[in-house]
C-alpha cells in the first residue's frame, strides 16, 4: 500500500463556487503559473505518485457556496484518478482544508474525532488550556486548521488511526520592526508548540490503546529551523515524535535531528525574493508508530532536483515545480 501527504498550494483557486475544475489561461494563485498549467501538473504528479492514499494539505475550501468534496471530486474525474472516495473533517476558515483522497478498493476511512466535552485532551475543534509561559494564567489554544482524525481499515481487515495536521506558520505576518516581527514570532512559535502538544497527547492515547497510528502532513516545522527554537528548547517535531516517550518514526525527521549542520532531506522549496534565492526546508512528514515502523516501510520525497527518478523524468521534474512549492511524501508499507 502506497500512502502519501501533500501540500499542494492554494489549490483552492483550480476551482469555483460550483467545484469545477479552472483548467484555463487565468492566473493561479501561484506566481507566474496559469490554472492550466498548474492542474496539469497536479495530474502528472498524482498519476505518476498512483497512492491508495493521499492526505491532501491545503485542499479546496468548504463554506456556505464552496465544497472541497465537490471540488475533489471534479479533479479526480479530470485526471481519471483511481483515488475516487473522500473523507473531511472539521471546516476551518483559512480556506485551506485537509482532506482524503483514497481509493475504496483498498481502504476504507472515516472522520472519527476524539475527545468529549470534559475531555483532556479536548477535540481539535476546541479550545486546548495550557500554560506555556510559567506565569500561572493559562493560554487558550485552538486550531486554525483542526486535525483530521481518522478510522480507517484496509481490504485485508488492517485497523489504523491516520492523522493528518497542518501545524500553523511562525511567520510575523503583518508585522513592522524588528520589536514587532521579534514579538510576534515568538508568540506563533508559542502558539504553534503549544498545539504540537495537544497533538501529542492525543497521540499518546493512541499508542497507549496499542493502536497502529500514522501522522501525516505539513508540520511547518522542523529541527533547527529557526532561532526562536533555542528559546522553547525543542521544536514541535520532537514533541509529536515522542522526545523520550513512546516514540513515532520518521527517517527524515530523524536524519534532520541527528545533525543539524550537514546535508539534510527537504520537502519544501521557496523564493525569497529579498534575497533572490531559494530556501529549502523539512516541512512534511509521515510518523508512524514502532509496530508500523517493524513492517519496514519505505519513505521517498519526491523531490525535483533530490530524487534521482523525478530529476531523469523531465515531465514530472517539471510538474513537481509547477503544481505546488511543497514536494509529496510517500510510504509504501505491507498492510
Amino acid at each position: 500500500m502506497r500512502l502519501a501527504t501533500y501540500n499542494v498550494e492554494w489549490f483552492d483557486s483550480l476551482f469555483d463556487d460550483r467545484g469545477r475544475l479552472l483548467a484555463d489561461g487565468g492566473w493561479s494563485a501561484r506566481h507566474n503559473i496559469t490554472r492550466q498549467m498548474q492542474a496539469e501538473a497536479l495530474g502528472i504528479v498524482f498519476t505518476a505518485m498512483n497512492a491508495d492514499a493521499i492526505m491532501l494539505i491545503e485542499a479546496p475550501d468548504t463554506n456556505s457556496r464552496r465544497s472541497t468534496s465537490r471540488a475533489l471530486n471534479s479533479f479526480v474525474e479530470a485526471y481519471d484518478l483511481r483515488t475516487r472516495a473522500i473523507v473531511t473533517g472539521f471546516v476551518n476558515d483559512t480556506q485551506q482544508e485537509i482532506a482524503l483522497l483514497y481509493d475504496p478498493y483498498v481502504l476504507t476511512a472515516r472522520h472519527d474525532p476524539q475527545g468529549g466535552a470534559d475531555s483532556v485532551p479536548p477535540r481539535f475543534d476546541r479550545v486546548f488550556d495550557i500554560d506555556l509561559d510559567i506565569d500561572a494564567t493559562h493560554d487558550h489554544v485552538v486550531f486554525s486548521k483542526p486535525p483530521l482524525e481518522l478510522a480507517v481499515q484496509t481490504t485485508s481487515g488492517r485497523d489504523l488511526r491516520i492523522i493528518g495536521a497542518h501545524l500553523k506558520s511562525k511567520a510575523p505576518h503583518g508585522a513592522r520592526g524588528r520589536d514587532e516581527v521579534m514579538q510576534l514570532s515568538i508568540a506563533n512559535r508559542r502558539k504553534q508548540l503549544a498545539q504540537a502538544i495537544w497533538l501529542r497527547q492525543r497521540i499518546e492515547a493512541h499508542l497507549s490503546a496499542g493502536e497502529s497510528l500514522i501522522l501525516m502532513g505539513d508540520l511547518n516545522d522542523g529541527p533547527g529551523l529557526d532561532q526562536y527554537e533555542n528559546l522553547f528548547g525543542r521544536s514541535s517535531v520532537e514533541i509529536i515524535a515522542g522526545d523520550g516517550g513512546p516514540p513515532l518514526y520518521d527517517p527524515h525527521a530523524e536524519c534532520a535531528l541527528a545533525s543539524r549542520i550537514s546535508a539534510q532531506p527537504t520537502t519544501a522549496r521557496f523564493y525569497l525574493s529579498s534575497e533572490k534565492r531559494y530556501l529549502q526546508a523539512l516541512l512534511d512528514y509521515i510518523m508512524v508508530s514502532e509496530d508500523l515502523r517493524a513492517l519496514l516501510p519505505k519513505w521517498r520525497i519526491w523531490h525535483p532536483f533530490d530524487d534521482p527518478a523525478c530529476w531523469s523524468t523531465p515531465e514530472l521534474h517539471q510538474a513537481l515545480l509547477t503544481a505546488s512549492d511543497h514536494f509529496p511524501v510517500t510510504l509504501d508499507i505491507d498492510l
